[in-house]
């Protein structure tokens, strides 16, 4: 049986009776950038995002005597239940197999999907309230930008509001991205993005971003980039997320060698724009690169391209399609 995922809930009493075993999908995102980067002022922040359908995280939650976990080799994985299961005042005694994790580190939103996925299965498998800002509070994420929240909870394209008074960043709009559309994905194994302390850091030195500039962000993406998803205008959205991602890796650029992390990945990405590709860049503090097709048969082409302009680098490439529907949650 699988049930629809809300995206708010409220309380932590039982809601429902609890069942046996609970498995969760839910799969990656790409941060476009942020509005106000510097994270200074009344409203900082402030994300821009989608849901894309791969790499995906699966697990699968049940009681056991103790805390295990088993499947794919995750550091994170145990101390989120750990967490987690004390937060709700239970006992740390689930089996927790991992089929599928996001990448670490790459820029794809691993770290709140997994906490979410965890938090998810713990809260149904107990037949308590789902709360996912709860979960991300606990398990300290979401702090800069609720865009994994947001496409963890409804999918799609998704901009927060940053944010404000201790609260989590909300979702301000969310847009269905266009079905036949399709996004080329360039990962570097040998990369790793910004994280942890560093990324803490990193934040902290970075200059003031100028209040104009902001303006003009949230413009372009409120009147250009969403509407354009609305309305299947592939040219103005793919104008509209190549302008946001120029001023992200114009200022973050001194934090990360440059306006992407991976040489590999820039060198196709520099190649595309070469052609005249304008819907790419560098999601998060990067390795992975994306660039944007209107359709499959572009989306095959552009993998053509890349593999000759990758030349040797090591790099691999995945052809995804925007998730337009929230994580899944299976209970039996």
């Amino acid at each position: 049986m699988e049930e629809a995922l809300p995206s708010t809930c409220t309380g932590g009493q039982r809601v429902v009776a609890p069942c046996d075993v609970v498995s969760v999908s839910t799969s990656a995102r790409l941060h476009f950038g942020f509005l106000y980067p510097s994270g200074r002022g009344q409203r900082p922040f402030g994300s821009f995002g989608l849901a894309i359908d791969r790499p995906r995280t699966r697990l699968t939650l049940k009681r056991g005597k103790d805390l295990a976990v088993t499947g794919v080799d995750c550091a994170r994985a145990g101390p989120y239940l750990r967490t987690i299961a004390e937060g709700f005042g239970l006992a740390s005694t689930y089996h927790l197999h991992l089929d599928e994790v996001i990448p670490a580190h790459a820029g794809l939103g691993s770290g709140t999907q997994l906490a979410l996925a965890i938090g998810s299965a713990l809260a149904t498998l107990e037949g308590l309230a789902l709360d996912l800002n709860g979960i991300a509070t606990r398990l300290d994420r979401g702090r800069r930008s609720g865009i994994g929240i947001g496409t963890f909870g409804q999918g799609g394209a998704v901009l927060d509001g940053g944010p404000s008074g201790g609260m989590l960043p909300p979702v301000l709009a969310r847009v269905a991205f266009p079905d036949p559309w399709r996004v080329l994905l360039i990962f570097d194994p040998a990369e790793s993005g910004t994280h942890g302390a560093d990324e803490t850091a990193a934040f902290a030195a970075l200059p003031s971003f100028p209040e104009h500039e902001t303006a003009d962000l949230t413009r372009r993406v409120m009147l250009g980039a969403m509407p354009a998803l609305a309305d299947d205008d592939f040219d103005t959205f793919c104008e509209e997320v190549g302008y946001l991602q120029k001023k992200m890796g114009a200022y973050f650029g001194p934090m990360q060698g440059g306006p992407y992390v991976s040489a590999g990945v820039a060198a196709v990405l520099d190649g595309l724009a070469a052609s005249g590709v304008t819907g790419l860049g560098q999601s998060s503090w990067g390795p992975t690169g994306f660039v944007f097709a209107q359709s499959e048969s572009e989306g095959q082409s552009l993998l053509e391209s890349a593999l000759t302009l990758a030349g040797g680098a090591e790099l691999l490439f995945e052809l995804a399609q925007g998730r337009n529907a929230p994580a899944t949650i299976e209970i039996r």
